[in-house]
């Protein structure tokens, strides 16, 4: 594999699988997990690689980049843009790690890391770590990772309380229950994740608030530019291609057509030829461009800080998270009006618009994506107040 190829070229390659994404989507959709070709030109692609530290053979891609190829991918389909993010990001995650931490899970399968946020389950301690159980739902790319970051409750050191943790488990050791049948990015395989009784060791747990301050026990990521921000602004920046992505999509797929069908029941041939059509793709294209407005300086932020090593304001955390609620916020809005503009036909299964706009409904109801949570949040700091949650 080679070196970092740079943006310019990572996009290329993207862009080059794109009718491959794009021919097995419905096949994703109705199997409900990525198919087997698709994650095959995604790693050939070198997209998994994307995140992961060059010492590993990895690009360490700014998350601009990441932007990129994901508002690429999700023109093509929303599952494998989402996919694609989701391994991105616990990927990251692993180099927060010790250092052999991540040779282990790194050096030999590159970044197919699949994860949550989310605590599931109940951590024992015992003679060099962890028992663990428990039950993770809603875990992306879980059919086709080789590992996955889990977050369980344990005893704090001192026995007065109870701590979230971050544990990396090989996806040997945890039974994938097939319960995926969602109505959107179904081909996602976000399926539910089980431990029984799985013993991990005490290298591969940390605390959870420390991850999401950023407090890498990694020497030699320390000052790597992408580990330095914070955890939920690097989740929003390395999110916010798909959505971004969807809008411009749909947007794209609408004016297309638009010039191929007429209006049911009125003299237009062509609905391009339609005052309201040209209403319909003007909104639908401010919306679009105000999505990725916020998606380009949500990144922006993300890699300056970064590459600049500087501190971060509470303000500019809770602004990640804002700018994340509306980047969805305006790309559903945008996907919304132009599926409805679409005409009967589009609900036929076939019609690509009908998954598009279930796809960007699924993702405004992602905890981390979810508009008004995050406008919530980015007002109560405005306001002068502290913060309620733990993930900013």
């Amino acid at each position: 594999m080679d070196n970092d190829p740079g943006r310019e070229e990572i996009v290329k390659r993207v862009r080059a699988i794109v009718p491959l994404v794009r021919e097995h989507a419905p096949w994703q959709d109705e199997n409900r997990r990525l198919h087997d070709e698709v994650v095959e030109a995604l790693d050939e692609a070198g997209v998994f690689r994307m995140r992961v530290p060059t010492r590993y053979g990895g690009y360490e891609s700014d998350t601009r980049t990441t932007l990129e190829v994901a508002s690429v991918l999700a023109q093509a389909d929303g599952a494998t843009a989402w996919n694609t993010s989701v391994w991105w990001i616990p990927t990251w995650m692993v180099g927060m790690f010790p250092d052999h931490v991540q040779e282990e899970v790194l050096s030999e399968h590159g970044g197919r890391v699949c994860g949550t946020l989310s605590p599931g389950g109940a951590a024992e301690p015992t003679d060099g770590g962890f028992v663990v159980n428990g039950r993770w739902g809603f875990i992306s790319a879980a059919p086709h990772s080789h590992w996955q970051s889990i977050i369980a409750v344990t005893p704090t050191p001192d026995g007065s309380g109870m701590q979230p943790i971050m544990a990396l488990v090989p996806m040997s050791d945890l039974r994938l229950v097939d319960d995926w049948h969602a109505a959107g990015l179904r081909g996602s395989g976000s399926v539910t994740t089980v431990a029984e009784n799985v013993f991990v060791p005490s290298d591969r747990v940390l605390p959870l608030g420390a991850v999401m301050q950023g407090q890498t026990v990694s020497e030699a990521n320390r000052e790597l530019p992408m580990y330095r921000a914070p955890l939920l602004a690097v989740a929003a920046a390395t999110s916010a291609g798909t959505p971004t992505g969807l809008a411009e999509g749909a947007l794209e797929l609408f004016l297309e057509r638009s010039t191929e069908r007429g209006i049911t029941y009125t003299d237009y041939g062509r609905q391009a030829d339609a005052p309201v059509t040209h209403l319909q793709v003007a909104q639908a294209s401010l919306m679009a461009d105000e999505a990725r407005f916020h998606a380009e300086r949500l990144t922006s932020v993300v890699d300056a800080k970064g590459s600049l090593g500087e501190e971060w304001s509470l303000l500019e955390r809770a602004r990640c998270r804002a700018d994340m609620s509306a980047l969805c916020r305006r790309a559903k809005d945008a996907v919304t009006l132009l599926g409805e503009a679409s005409g009967g036909r589009s609900v036929y299964t076939e019609h690509p618009m009908q998954r598009m706009v279930r796809d960007i409904t699924a993702l405004n109801l992602h905890a981390l994506m979810y508009p008004d949570t995050g406008f919530e949040l980015y007002g109560r700091v405005l306001s002068g107040l502290e913060p309620n949650t733990l993930y900013i």
